[in-house]
C-alpha cells in the first residue's frame, strides 16, 4: 500500500477523532491528550505501525495538538481575566524542566512500558474525575518555593509520560490549594503550554524508525494538522452542549469510559 492510500484512510478516521477530543474537551474540560494518545495508538496499529516506538509517536503527537489548544485557551480565559500569571509564570520554568526530561525518558522506553504508565496513570486521573468532590482541600493558600521545586517538575515530567497537559493533574493541584476553579482551569492551559511547548520540540528530532508516513522525528505531521483543525470548530460545540446537560453525570460517564479504555490499555501491555 503506498503512503497516499494510507494516508486518505487516516485522514478519515482522524477527523472523526479530533471531533470527538473536541467536543469532550469542550464539554467536560478535559484536555485532549486523554482521548488522542490511546486514539492514535489504535489507530496506528491497527493501520500496521505497531512497534516498540508506537507509544512515542502518540504521546508526541498528542503534546504536538496540546500547543495550539493550550494557546487558544489561554488567550480566551485571558479575554475574562482568569488566567493568574503570576502562578503561571512561577510555575513555568520547573515544570518546563520537567517535561524535557520526561522526553529524555520516553525515547528510552518501549512501547509496552508506557502502555502500563499510561494505563495505570488514566485509572487514576478517572478515579478523581469520578470520585473529587469541588469541596475537597489541602490547604487555604499554594504553597512556596520548596513545593514548586518538586512537584514542579513532577507534573511536567508525569504529563510528558501521558502525552496530555497540564489541566489533568495542574487543575486539581491549584483547586486543592483554594485556587477557585474557574482560574485554576485557566491557569492550568498555560501550564500546558509549558509542558507541550519544549516537549514537542524535542520530539520533533527524537528518531522514530517505524514511525506513520509524513512524521518528522516522533510527531506525525498528518494527524497533528487534522486534529487541532478538527478541534478548534468542535470544542465550542461541546461548551455549548455542556449548559444543557448535567456536568456532574457526565463526567462520572466519561470516566468510567476512561478506566475501560485504560484496562484494556493494561490487558494488551501484560497479555
Amino acid at each position: 500500500m503506498t503512503h497516499m492510500e494510507t494516508l486518505l484512510p487516516l485522514i478519515a478516521i482522524l477527523i472523526a477523532v479530533g471531533a470527538f477530543a473536541g467536543v469532550l474537551a469542550g464539554l467536560l474540560g478535559v484536555g485532549g491528550g486523554i482521548v488522542l494518545v490511546p486514539a492514535f495508538f489504535y489507530l496506528f496499529g491497527g493501520l500496521g505501525y505497531g512497534s516498540d516506538q508506537l507509544m512515542q509517536v502518540c504521546v508526541a503527537t498528542s503534546l504536538a495538538t496540546i500547543i495550539v489548544t493550550s494557546a487558544r485557551s489561554v488567550m480566551a480565559h485571558n479575554r475574562k481575566g482568569a488566567v493568574d500569571w503570576t502562578i503561571l509564570k512561577q510555575w513555568a520554568p520547573p515544570i518546563a524542566i520537567g517535561a524535557v526530561v520526561g522526553v529524555l525518558v520516553v525515547a528510552q522506553l518501549r512501547t509496552q512500558t508506557l502502555q502500563i504508565i499510561f494505563g495505570v496513570m488514566l485509572v487514576l486521573i478517572a478515579l478523581y474525575m469520578m470520585l473529587g468532590k469541588a469541596s475537597w482541600r489541602l490547604s487555604d493558600h499554594l504553597p512556596g518555593l520548596g513545593f514548586r521545586v518538586w512537584f514542579g517538575p513532577l507534573m511536567g515530567f508525569i504529563s510528558v509520560l501521558l502525552g496530555i497537559g497540564g489541566g489533568s493533574i495542574g487543575t486539581p493541584m491549584l483547586t486543592l490549594h483554594g485556587v477557585p476553579i474557574h482560574r485554576a482551569v485557566a491557569t492550568s492551559a498555560g501550564f500546558g503550554i509549558t509542558i507541550a511547548l519544549p516537549s514537542a520540540i524535542a520530539f520533533l528530532l527524537t528518531p522514530v524508525a517505524t514511525a506513520p508516513p509524513y512524521s518528522v522525528g516522533a510527531v506525525n505531521i498528518p494527524a497533528f494538522l487534522v486534529v487541532i483543525a478538527t478541534t478548534t470548530i468542535t470544542a465550542p460545540w461541546g461548551a455549548a452542549l455542556a449548559h444543557r446537560l448535567d456536568p456532574k453525570l457526565l463526567r462520572q460517564v466519561f470516566a468510567a469510559f476512561l478506566i475501560l479504555v485504560a484496562l484494556n490499555m493494561l490487558r494488551k501491555a501484560l497479555l
